[in-house]
């Protein structure tokens, strides 16, 4: 048998194992009618008082999605309060496998006063709601066009969810009213290990 032949086959291999144990979320790009204060398709509230929005077209944020038709809003507010979502995922992410995602990420300039800059921290749990261990924390988001961001992290243990909230800039002293734009998440697939 050729090299070439041998090497086609276990590229082959690999990437069936790939695909076998990748994880997709469920509405991963937001996808519903546009409108304020709405849980999107697949997701639970994760902090009191969350009250996402499906975008475009409310609270002045006429920007186009990246992915589909609509795509996720959440704010922070000057009280302290923040918004955050999570799903249950449709297989556990494993004890110290590593995994590799993206998304895309934006802000808006205006957002019915929630005008700020903030970040998105992305957790695991083993319990709704119940934050574990940081994914991933995104840079400031100052930006207002698309970006993608790509994720690498890996489970510290076996945990069933998967929590996304928007939080304050690091290193300020006050909270403030700020939004994050989410869009376009794609399936966790496993690292490949040399």
């Amino acid at each position: 048998m050729s090299s070439r032949i041998v090497i086609s086959i276990i590229f082959i291999c690999l990437s069936t194992a790939i695909l076998i144990g990748q994880i997709a979320l469920d509405n991963a790009s937001f996808e519903g009618a546009a409108q304020d204060a709405t849980l999107p398709q697949g997701w639970h509230a994760c902090e009191l008082g969350t009250t996402p929005d499906i975008m475009p077209g409310v609270w002045g944020v006429l920007k186009e999605a990246s992915d589909g038709e609509t795509y996720l809003g959440l704010i922070t507010r000057q009280d302290g309060s923040y918004e955050s979502i999570g799903q249950r995922l449709e297989a556990p992410l494993e004890k110290d496998m590593c995994y590799n995602f993206s998304m895309d990420l934006s802000r808006s300039k205006s957002y019915a006063g929630y005008n700020f800059p903030v970040k998105l921290r992305i957790y695991a749990a083993a319990r709704k709601g119940k934050k574990k261990q940081l994914l991933w924390s995104s840079p400031t988001i100052s930006h207002d066009d698309w970006e993608t961001y790509d994720i690498k992290f890996t489970a510290k243990q076996k945990f069933n969810y998967i929590i996304i909230e928007a939080f304050f800039a690091d290193g300020l002293l006050f909270h403030y009213n700020g939004n994050i734009l989410v869009d376009a998440i794609t399936p966790l697939i496993p690292c490949i290990r040399a």
